[in-house]
């Protein structure tokens, strides 16, 4: 019998309604593709080492959880279990301890939500364990600044050095895992922190970028995109889906555009700068063409789609917002996918305002914003075009993106 072979067990956590999604049902049925989160979440782990794999459902769900995971398994269904979970995420792991085989010693607890998790970060994950015998977290450096906060109020900044984003799956000895969940008397947010709280400890093993977890409708967005690029080999590469690119992946070039019209209200905010006295430009934000361009070069080049894909008009909080939001926010997305921007090139085309004596200023700006240096030049167009009749503002930009490593 399998079960007599098996040491390992991995609990794939799929009862989640996932509401801030708005899919309108269970997050780990809604599709990335043609295939749901479940499915491409157990694509990686079955491509794991053979471990028996408890995939945690919503009580109506069972058997839609269980046809998926039989799909994916192909030789190995004799693996597959499936279990109805609870109210909350705690009570749907402890659904899933209750169906390990006997002969199992370490056991995985995962989030399906984390659909494109590569194999080899579960392995990873195992081996620590069946090594150290100390639980393993998978964890990827934390590359924003963060403050800390009273409110609205800065208070302070943290030490990113002594951080780092957890990500699943968690790996522990079976009797660590199981007592922990026996004497827990309050809801965690991983199970890294239940077991800490009954006193052990666990190592930290590299993470991947892949390994993001879809809660929002821009991380379903991100995981489509990352999806699509991988079938038509944007990176020149053939990669099977959450196979990890980041490990062949070269530097990449995007090109944006942007163009906005005089006749927005209130200043004229370009490259970053409020330039007073100046027509404003119309737009959903500031109407910074300078801004809006460098943004879906970088997206562009990163594969990770353009600025309506993450700043649309369905993002409130960026109506109004100048180049240092958009900016800062890219630089997010785009670090959360496995990139830094090299440096970025703009060019604008204008006749008004005139912008040499304020360049300097502006790039300064713009690199502080993005994090990467940021070079602009202007020119007009001789009086052609509606930029020559100083109509609107036409901006290029070409950026430079480059693998973490």
């Amino acid at each position: 019998m399998t079960s007599t072979r098996i040491d390992t067990a991995i609990i794939v956590v799929a009862a989640g309604s996932g509401t801030r999604l708005s899919a309108g049902e269970p997050k780990a049925f809604v599709g990335i593709d043609e295939r749901s989160i479940l499915a491409h979440c157990l694509e990686g782990v079955f491509r794991a080492a053979q471990m028996q794999v408890v995939v945690v459902a919503p009580d109506d769900r069972v058997g839609e959880a269980l046809a998926i995971a039989h799909d994916e398994a192909g030789e190995r269904r004799e693996l597959v279990t499936v279990v109805a979970g609870g109210d909350t995420r705690q009570e749907s792991v402890a659904a899933g301890l209750s169906r390990v085989w006997p002969t199992v010693q370490i056991v995985l607890v995962h989030d399906a939500a984390r659909a494109l998790t590569p194999p080899e970060v579960i392995d990873r994950v195992a081996d620590m364990v069946r090594e150290t015998g100390h639980g393993a977290i998978p964890a990827l450096d934390v590359v924003d600044t963060i403050k800390r906060v009273d409110g609205e109020r800065i208070a302070g900044v943290v030490d990113r050095a002594e951080l780092a984003a957890a990500q699943t799956p968690q790996g522990f000895r079976r009797d660590i895992l199981a007592a922990a969940y026996e004497r827990a008397t309050a809801e965690f947010t991983d199970d890294a922190a239940l077991v800490a709280d009954a006193g052990h400890d666990a190592i930290r093993v590299p993470g991947s970028a892949l390994g993001f977890k879809i809660t929002l409708p821009d991380d379903l967005a991100r995981a489509r995109d990352l999806l699509r690029r991988e079938e038509r080999g944007a990176d020149g590469n053939a990669h099977r889906a959450g196979e990890d690119p980041a490990a062949v992946r070269l530097p990449r070039v995007g090109i944006g555009t942007d163009v906005h019209a005089f006749g927005g209200d209130g200043s004229l905010w370009l490259a970053g700068l409020e330039w007073p006295g100046e027509r404003a430009l119309s737009g959903h934000s500031d109407g910074d063409a300078v801004a809006h361009a460098i943004v879906d070069a970088v997206l562009n080049a990163a594969g990770l789609g353009d600025i309506g894909t993450h700043f649309g008009t369905d993002r409130p909080e960026f109506a109004g917002a100048h180049a240092d939001a958009f900016l800062g926010e890219t630089a997010r997305i785009l670090a959360d996918a496995g990139w830094f921007v090299g440096n970025v090139s703009v060019q604008m085309q204008a006749a008004r305002p005139r912008f040499s004596a304020r360049r300097g200023e502006a790039e300064t700006a713009l690199s502080a914003a993005l994090g990467a240096p940021v070079s602009v030049s202007a020119t007009t167009t001789d009086g052609l075009g509606f930029t020559g009749r100083a109509d609107g503002v036409q901006v290029f930009a070409v950026a430079l993106v480059v693998p973490q490593h």
